[in-house]
């Protein structure tokens, strides 16, 4: 079972601007763990307490004519702390990031090899370099 896809609605819902009204209180809770991503056991404290409030039910399903497979369960909630909590605890706590683009900080997972991704996007990385290469140009003239 691939928890990452999971851990990915929790990143979703955080970057949502206006998620759904009863996803309103996960949104604020998740954020604040990607806030405390530098702290380990702040996070650890956090997931565990989402981990209660939204318990997983696992079951089987049929669903894809594929045979049957596990699901974690019908709670998009639950699904995303579950996923979150299981990348954090395989992956580790520096895996979860907060774009360093100064006008962005979206949140996002770094799946990357050796743990370097410090943007959330292509889009947010082109933007850093250029400002950064606009201020030494201007501080060199």
């Amino acid at each position: 079972m691939d928890l990452t896809s999971y851990a990915e609605w929790a990143i979703r819902l955080v970057n949502d601007p206006d998620p759904p009204p009863e996803l309103r209180r996960l949104r604020e809770e998740l954020t604040a763990v990607f806030d405390a991503a530098g702290e380990e056991k702040a996070v650890a404290r956090r997931l565990n307490a989402l981990l209660v409030r939204y318990p997983v039910r696992p079951q089987l399903s049929a669903h894809d004519g594929q045979g049957w497979h596990l699901h974690l369960a019908e709670d998009a909630a639950a699904c995303a702390v579950m996923g979150l909590a299981a990348v954090v605890a395989e992956l580790g706590v520096d895996r979860l990031g907060r774009c360093q683009e100064p006008r962005c900080a979206t949140a996002f997972l770094d799946t990357s090899s050796n743990r370097s991704r410090r943007y959330c996007s292509p889009r947010c990385a082109t933007r850093a370099n250029v400002a950064a290469y606009r201020a030494r140009r201007r501080n060199a003239s």
